[in-house]
Order: structure tokens, then C-alpha cells, then sequence
């Protein structure tokens, strides 16, 4: 095992419905990049949005995770008890000319491809509830980072619009807080799905304009249907197994999905020792640079 020196990783999920095996997918990669290295393995849980987090929902997740042997190393943290952290860094943002009030609904633009900027030098109705967005075009541009899957990414992030960092209803937008609660736990290395990979220009703006470190960042394939959408809770993706023989089962399908070529037997091996095999064979360099894998049969 090479150690690499402070290497902290997380697996940060929306308690919006149990985990799924497209999730198992994300963990396993997250929870593997960091035990190869070394390094130590958190769970954070993304609630900033009560009205999509069912009660109790959290609490089956970290079942879930414990079930398939993926334990995490210092106490989990909630983004709810956040407010505080978040509301600074939006004044800092304010304070620096990056974050303006916007009344503008998605109807009124919706003829726009991206969030037209109406109201960057003042709010076009004043009677109105507004978000915060970020002014793209003012912070740092372009983007650029190395993915250690993908490779190279420029984005100019002006060209994707002014992104909410707080909404209408007073919640905090998902960019702000990542940003803001990768760095308060020191996280160095983001391991998380392609469909975020996008995502990784406003938060590099954010980083850049708070003062904050920006970790590496490795963006995993996707799980999908066999119609082409993305496993997920909204499309009713199946909750992960139960049963110890099922437990068994799709964790090794996780595996082979992550690229990671585990021999045929381990399929019948407890989660531990399918865990202590992937931890001392796990490759970035196999793990195929295509956006998406198919939905194992019987998963």
C-alpha cells in the first residue's frame, strides 16, 4: 500500500430515499481510493433540503453502508446544523461583488438555455423572494483541472450561467455548501459520479473566490438503466440487498463495475474479505474512461 500523505476522502449522500446500486458504485470507489492510499474515509450527509430528506432516511443509509462492510472513520457530519458556515461564505462572496439577489423565475427564462442574468445589476422585481446566484462571468475563469479519469477539463464557467448558491425558500443551493464543507473537513481528494463532473467549474470558482483549497478529483462512471437514464431515486431505482447472500453478490458486481477484474470466487467471500482483495488491487488505470456502465442483470 503506498501512503499518501493526508489523504481524506468522503462519500456525501441526499438522504432523499435509500441508497441504490448505482450509490454502491460511488461509495465503493470513494471508500477503495481512500484505503488504497491510506488515507481515512468520511461520511458527510447532504440533508440541506429537508423537504426531499424522508425522516429516518439518514439512518438507513449508514446501514446500508455498515452492511456492506464500507465503515467510515470519524463521526458524520450533517449539512443541516451548517447555516452559520454557509452564511459567511455567501458574505464573502456578497462582499466581493460575486453574489447578487435574483427574483427571476425558471418560467420567465425558460426560453434561455442557461439563467440569462436579468438581475446581475439589480433585482428586476422588488416585491418578490430572490435567490443568490454567483456572477460566472466576474469569478474566475476559465476553469481548469486535471480528472484522474478523464484528463484534462476547461470549462469557462460564464457560458453554463450564474448558478444558485442560496434559494428562494432560504435552503442553501448544493454548490455553496460542497465547497464550504469539502474544506472545513479537509477533504483532498473528491471521488463522485460523471454527472457532477459539471458541476466542478462553479465550485472551482467558489473555491478560488473564498480562499479555499480545491482537492483532486475523480469523477466515476455512471451507473444506467437499460434505457440510458441514470440509476437514481428518481426513477425508482431498487434499494440495495438485505440478505448476506445478495449483500455478497452486488458488491462484487460493484467491483466489476469499477473496472477492478476481481476473480470469480470472490463472489461467495463476506464483504471484508471482498474489501481487504479490492483495497490492495485497486486501480485507477483500469477503470475505463467512458461516461456510463450498464445496469448489471439481476443487480
Amino acid at each position: 500500500m503506498i501512503q499518501t500523505a493526508c489523504y481524506r476522502g468522503r462519500f456525501a449522500p441526499t438522504p432523499s430515499g435509500p441508497l441504490h446500486f448505482g450509490s454502491l458504485v460511488a461509495a465503493l470507489g470513494s471508500f477503495l481510493d481512500a484505503r488504497a492510499a491510506g488515507g481515512t474515509w468520511l461520511v458527510r450527509i447532504e440533508d440541506i433540503d429537508p423537504p426531499r430528506c424522508p425522516a429516518g432516511t439518514d439512518s438507513t443509509i449508514l446501514r446500508q453502508l455498515e452492511a456492506f462492510g464500507l465503515h467510515w472513520d470519524e463521526e458524520v457530519t450533517w449539512q443541516h446544523s451548517r447555516q452559520a458556515a454557509y452564511q459567511h461564505a455567501l458574505d464573502c462572496l456578497m462582499s466581493q461583488g460575486l453574489a447578487y439577489p435574483c427574483s427571476c423565475s425558471r418560467k420567465q427564462w425558460q426560453a434561455f438555455a442557461i439563467y440569462p442574468g436579468w438581475c446581475r445589476n439589480g433585482q428586476r422585481e422588488t416585491n418578490k423572494p430572490v435567490a443568490w446566484r454567483l456572477r460566472s462571468d466576474l469569478a474566475k475563469r476559465p476553469i481548469t483541472w486535471h480528472d484522474r479519469l478523464f484528463g484534462h477539463q476547461l470549462f469557462d464557467p460564464a457560458t453554463q450561467g450564474d448558478v444558485v448558491l442560496k434559494r428562494k425558500d432560504n435552503l442553501w443551493a448544493y454548490q455553496l455548501a460542497v465547497v464550504v464543507d469539502d474544506a472545513e473537513q479537509a477533504i483532498s481528494d473528491v471521488v463522485r459520479g460523471y454527472d457532477l463532473l459539471d458541476n466542478t467549474p462553479w465550485q472551482g470558482q467558489l473555491q478560488k473566490a473564498l480562499g479555499l483549497p480545491t482537492p483532486r478529483y475523480l469523477h466515476l462512471p455512471l451507473i444506467v438503466t437499460d434505457e440510458g437514464q441514470k440509476l437514481s431515486k428518481q426513477n425508482m431505482a431498487p434499494a440495495l440487498a438485505e440478505r448476506a447472500d445478495d449483500i455478497r453478490r452486488q458488491l462484487f458486481q460493484a467491483l466489476q463495475a469499477l473496472d477492478q477484474t476481481p476473480p470469480a470466487e470472490l463472489a461467495q467471500e463476506a464483504p471484508e474479505t471482498q474489501l481487504n482483495w479490492a483495497i490492495a488491487h485497486w486501480s485507477i488505470e483500469q477503470l475505463r474512461p467512458f461516461h456510463h456502465r450498464a445496469l448489471p442483470s439481476e443487480h
